[in-house]
């Protein structure tokens, strides 16, 4: 079976030329799009034994004289497509939101919100957040970009008001109602809050606490980007296409997100569309030296 289908790519390039050249090219790019979509996640092991099965089934079929099991094989492998839709669907649909995010890219970043006013948020929040940590006061504040998070909106409490540091260290006080969700900010308004958001299942984020996976997976599902403030230890993280970054200050803090949130889409990583798996990244292993404005571009990109 595998030196027919060898056989066959030979007689097709011969046939074809450069167009089966193209054609190969084409496949490969859309099997390793697939590949990094699954990298990092639990995922990859459902694929591989996936990929394990279909080899042996394979083998198998090509066997003489196993005319049942050749037709039962032929029987359930359609069935089987509709069994990997449900698999994967969250993968599925990250792809193609990921995707859709492309001709985001090519847009002006967040609509009408002006670039100064984009840096006063930041500024806003990077002093919230600050206070937060020495307060150990826990937070979570999801920055919209591309991705539409009005379905997430919906579910918390309308505010509707422009960003400020006094509001924000309002909504987390420990005795106030709203203080145990996410706020979530569109351009420089906060636009609600007490959001209940999905939870990532990765193993890597599980130990770090509810609003850390809370954080992870919003990201998993959209564009957004997380700030986190730990209740426990006043950490502060943040969180982009699934990865976090830890151990930040105010200044880190705000020049990280003017790179990412006032550049608009042009501040992601890359122009894949797939992203990197989710992983935990310690900043106080990169250390603080006359070299972290350099670093911490660098970090934003990686992000």
């Amino acid at each position: 079976m595998v030196l027919e289908i060898f056989e066959g790519i030979l007689n097709a390039l011969s046939q074809n030329g450069i167009w089966s050249i193209v054609d190969i090219l084409v496949v490969a790019l859309i099997v390793y799009g697939g590949l990094a979509l699954f990298r990092g996640t639990s995922a990859v092991s459902v694929l591989y034994g996936f990929g394990l099965l279909l080899i042996v089934v394979l083998g198998v079929s090509g066997l003489p004289h196993l005319s049942m099991l050749n037709w039962l094989l032929s029987t359930t492998l359609p069935f089987l497509s509709i069994a990997l839709v449900v698999v994967f669907q969250q993968e599925i649909r990250r792809a193609m939101e990921r995707i859709g995010r492309i001709g985001a890219w090519l847009t002006r970043p967040l609509g009408s919100t002006g670039q100064e006013e984009l840096l006063k948020a930041i500024g806003d929040i990077s002093r919230a957040c600050a206070r937060l940590s020495e307060l150990r006061q826990g937070a979570i504040i999801v920055l919209e970009r591309e991705t539409g998070l009005q379905e997430y909106i919906e579910r918390g409490i309308r505010i509707d008001g422009h960003v400020s540091s006094e509001l924000l260290l309002s909504i987390f006080l420990p005795n106030s109602p709203l203080h145990d969700a996410a706020v979530i900010v569109r351009g420089n308004r906060l636009v609600s809050a007490a959001c209940v958001l999905p939870l990532s299942e990765e193993m890597l984020i599980a130990r770090l606490g509810t609003r850390h996976r809370a954080a992870v997976g919003i990201s998993e599902v959209s564009d957004s980007i997380s700030v986190v403030v730990s209740e426990e230890s006043g950490v502060i993280s943040i969180v982009n296409n699934g990865r976090m970054m830890r151990n930040l200050d105010e200044a880190k803090l705000r020049k990280i997100l003017s790179l990412l949130y006032a550049s608009g889409p042009q501040g992601q990583s890359g122009l894949w569309p797939f992203g990197s798996g989710p992983s935990v990244e310690d900043e106080t292993a990169t250390g603080r030296s006359s070299q972290a404005g350099a670093q911490t571009q660098t970090d934003a990109r990686n992000l």
